[in-house]
């Protein structure tokens, strides 16, 4: 097959696939799969082998990376119901001050709370990013708002457990402890660099309070929000650790549920945040141990046992159930754990068939293809992979799709090459995080909960999170000069 009918038929596909997305408003899996058969059956394989390409590459994806998805999405949702998010960002502000909590909780959202989802992070943070953003001056809001859609999204990208850094993993074949250690390597000075250079910025004169910021939304922690109505005893929705759920306030059952759930909020309290996050904490050391072990090509049976990542989170998921279930009660541990299957389908679903997809582009000539134009430099993939996942993410509006598709597209250029997959993945992760913009709904929570006006949010979110992104290349192709 003549090479331009490769480039054609995946470029073709790929801008069909978009088309789906954003303007016909297809389901990203169903869109991503036809463009998988679609790649399939245009580049030769035929029928028989696309369904069976597809087929290896949804299972191998699974197989790589469904466990890690489910356990760090039930420690994600047993954290949330025990409100350990708000406690977690009250302690940082009386640890670091109001000039150094936004470093200390860009961090800490980019890094080891990336179990928890970033809308969930958002609603729960935001009351308090408020509060703290008057101490900042006059760019507070714009500040703070960089520092969530900084960390957020960067840790989405580039560190496990974050989803699309799994994601990411799989589609390239990377050991994880591989990917949280170099991950972590690229995100903190990242985040650190990035916050920086917004906060700077928006000193200088970037951010204008009175066309950037607006009247923020209500909330359950704000008079007129849902808890007022729910102390007023209305049959309202209320805020119980971070989630939300109707509570009826008629009856004698009704009422003694009602006190139950009180007992259990107040037994949450009382226990110490690192007792909530221990096993969490002691979830991520275990992978890095194991990662060192693999890098060192040392052989320790029961630390690799411990620091396969399955296992590691598997003890984190125990240890914060077992948690839960003396601060939450049985109920509401169960009702967690139903809620964290429940955001987990959806998951599945995107990674598996975006393995496919990649799949089946890896078993065309694309590689090749590619490999022979690239030449021999491994600094032109990584910038390629970056452009790629840019362009795409503007496109989609989605961080881990365009990420993931990036990275499968161009994974065999990689192995050609003998450049290290890390470097592929990292590259692909940092590009998808350009140009966050208006088809992105982590924009919309941020301009509404932060009080910014969709001028401020174009500035906080778009160019702070883009920011970010050509920082983050930056330390790819630095790290490049060491793996």
């Amino acid at each position: 097959m003549p090479e331009w009918t490769i480039l054609a038929i995946v470029a073709v596909v790929i801008v069909a696939v978009v088309i789906m997305i954003v303007r016909l408003h297809v389901n990203p899996v169903i869109a991503l799969a036809i463009g998988a058969a679609a790649i399939g059956l245009m580049s030769g394989l035929g029928a028989l082998g696309t369904v069976e390409t597809m087929a290896t590459g949804f299972g191998d994806t699974m197989a790589e990376a469904g466990l890690l998805i489910a356990w760090g999405v039930l420690i994600g949702s047993l954290l949330n119901r025990m409100g350990a998010i708000t406690r977690l960002v009250e302690s940082l502000l009386k640890l670091f001050g109001p000039k150094g909590v936004p470093f200390a909780i860009g961090v800490s959202f980019a890094t080891y709370l990336q179990t928890i989802f970033v809308d969930v992070m958002i609603v729960l943070a935001a009351p308090l990013a408020r509060r703290i953003a008057p101490r900042l001056g006059k760019a507070g809001v714009g500040i703070m708002a960089a520092t969530f859609a900084i960390s957020l999204e960067t840790g989405i990208a580039l560190m496990v457990p974050g989803i699309g850094a799994v994601m990411i993993a799989a589609s390239l074949g990377i050991p994880i402890g591989q990917m949280l250690l170099w991950g972590f390597v690229v995100v903190v000075p990242t985040v650190i660099v990035s916050i920086l250079i917004m906060t700077i910025a928006f000193r200088a004169g970037f951010w204008n309070p009175e066309g950037d910021e607006q009247e923020i939304i209500h909330d359950g922690d704000e008079p007129g929000g849902a808890d007022a109505d729910a102390r007023s005893g209305a049959d309202a929705p209320r805020s119980v650790s971070g989630a939300t759920r109707a509570i009826p306030v008629a009856g004698d059952g009704a009422q003694r549920s009602t006190v139950a759930v009180a007992e259990h909020e107040d037994e949450a309290r009382r226990l110490p945040l690192i007792v909530l996050f221990a096993p969490l904490l002691l979830s991520l050391v275990l992978i890095a141990g194991g990662a060192l072990l693999d890098i060192a090509e040392a052989e320790v049976p029961a630390m690799q046992f411990l620091g396969s990542p399955a296992i590691a989170l598997l003890i984190g998921v125990i240890g914060t159930a077992l948690i839960a279930r003396r601060a939450l009660g049985r109920t509401e541990l169960e009702r967690a754990l139903v809620h964290g299957f429940k955001d987990a389908g959806q998951i599945f679903a995107l990674t598996g068939v975006g393995g496919a997809l990649a799949a089946v582009i890896a078993a065309g000539e694309l590689g090749d293809l590619l490999t022979g134009y690239l030449g021999a430099s491994a600094f032109a993939p990584i910038v390629l992979v970056w452009v790629f996942a840019a362009v795409l993410h503007i496109a989609v509006g989605s961080v881990t799709l365009s990420a993931m598709t990036a990275a499968g597209i161009l994974a065999p250029v990689a192995a050609s090459l003998g450049l290290n997959p890390i470097l592929i993945g990292l590259a692909a992760g940092a590009g998808a995080l350009f140009c966050i913009h208006v088809t992105s709904n982590t924009f919309w929570l941020l301009q509404s909960f932060l009080g910014q006006s969709v001028r401020g949010a174009l500035k906080s979110v778009t160019v702070g999170v883009s920011v970010a992104s050509i920082v983050a290349l930056g330390m790819v192709l630095l790290l490049s000069v060491v793996l």
